[in-house]
């Protein structure tokens, strides 16, 4: 959708990047770390002052003691790590159990590990978990259950509920939960985003994934994190070694000293929340019927009123005849529910790119 849109001219909130700069700050940061020096190979877990300043991220907002040593390792993405840590972990003939609508590169990467995927679907609008579901999907051959929150493109955010109820699953079970946590700092209304790291019953079992690309606005940099159990990131690295084995050095060295000072991440929730409340404002009364969304920087639109054309086909058309790029929901299914018409905008934009994305959506 990103080349349609630009083949198009058209208004890009479909994939999900920011349209502004990062921190000049940031920039100037790894500038120095090239200038000083910082040009060669990282070790393969990554900068260990980067590491060191995540442990004590985590120690402060989720009360979590993490081995800066053994239960970090610095990725070249949030998507390296994911696709890593099921092809590390999970075997031919093992089920992984994940969530839909779901990130697209979940489900490849558990059938290329030769792995049998299987999807409890959460449905619109709430997207709420059916834990009976849940308990009937889960067998002896499940390997691992993994997880989105905030999600991508749900906008649901796990409960104290949810977690109480997958450890109830999981007690006992040879099950490594995978809980993918990029739009961590990305709630709205008030809510807490609760992280697996903040979970003690889960912690010899437990993976969880980060994106500073998300966090700070430079996706391009690819670079992400992740933290867990030491025996579990043993076999994390014994993958990571030999696929990336060094991730960009300058860039580790910048955000180990951006990261001192925590207000470059506790403001970020404010900062994408009037963001979306000026979407959603300026969309109200259109066609696009916004769901709410808890967190994440996007939003989904339900356009079941809007005549015959399925959400794949309405995606197209708003970008060709209209100049404004969306991301249909249905191909973050295994099996689309029939007869739902969403689609996914991103609000990580420019305030003035909102205001012309609205205007043509009241104008639909």
């Amino acid at each position: 959708m990103s080349r349609k849109a630009q083949e198009c001219g058209a208004i890009n909130l479909s994939q999900g990047f920011p349209d502004f700069p990062p921190d000049a700050l940031l920039l100037e940061l790894a500038a120095e770390a090239m200038r000083k020096g910082a040009n060669q190979y990282a070790p393969m877990p990554g900068h260990i002052g980067l590491r060191e300043r995540l442990s004590e991220k985590h120690q402060k907002l989720q009360g979590c003691s993490l081995n800066p040593q053994s239960e970090i390792t610095i990725t070249a993405g949030a998507t390296q790590a994911l696709y890593t840590a099921i092809t590390s972990i999970v075997k031919p003939g093992d089920e992984v159990l994940y969530f839909e609508p779901a990130y697209d590169c979940y489900r490849p990467a558990i059938e290329w590990a030769g792995a049998t995927p299987v999807a409890v679907v959460q449905k619109a609008p709430e997207f709420l978990i059916d834990w009976d579901e849940v308990g009937q999907r889960i067998t002896d051959r499940t390997r691992m259950i993994l997880l989105n929150t905030p999600g991508n493109p749900s906008g649901y955010l796990w409960t104290e509920s949810d977690w109480q109820q997958l450890e109830d699953r999981v007690a006992g079970r040879p099950i490594v939960v995978l809980s993918d946590e990029v739009y961590e700092h990305i709630v709205f209304d008030g809510h807490i985003h609760q992280s697996i790291l903040s979970r003690p019953a889960l912690s010899a079992q437990r993976l969880a994934v980060f994106s500073f690309g998300k966090n700070y606005h430079v996706t391009g940099w690819k670079v992400g994190y992740i933290a867990g159990s030491a025996s579990l990131m043993k076999q994390f690295r014994s993958q990571h070694q030999f696929q990336v084995f060094s991730v960009h050095h300058p860039a580790q060295w910048a955000l180990h000293q951006y990261l001192e000072d925590a207000a470059h991440y506790k403001g970020l929730s404010a900062f994408y929340q009037k963001k979306y409340r000026l979407f959603s404002d300026s969309v109200r009364g259109s066609k696009f019927q916004l769901l709410p969304a808890r967190g994440s920087y996007f939003v989904l639109a339900d356009c079941s009123d809007m005549g015959e054309l399925n959400d794949q086909q309405l995606a197209l058309w708003l970008t060709e005849a209209h100049g404004l790029a969306a991301i249909p929901l249905s191909p973050f299914y295994s099996e689309p529910p029939a007869e739902q018409k969403l689609l996914r905008f991103c609000f990580a934009k420019k305030e003035e790119v909102l205001l012309q994305a609205a205007e043509i959506m009241q104008a639909v």
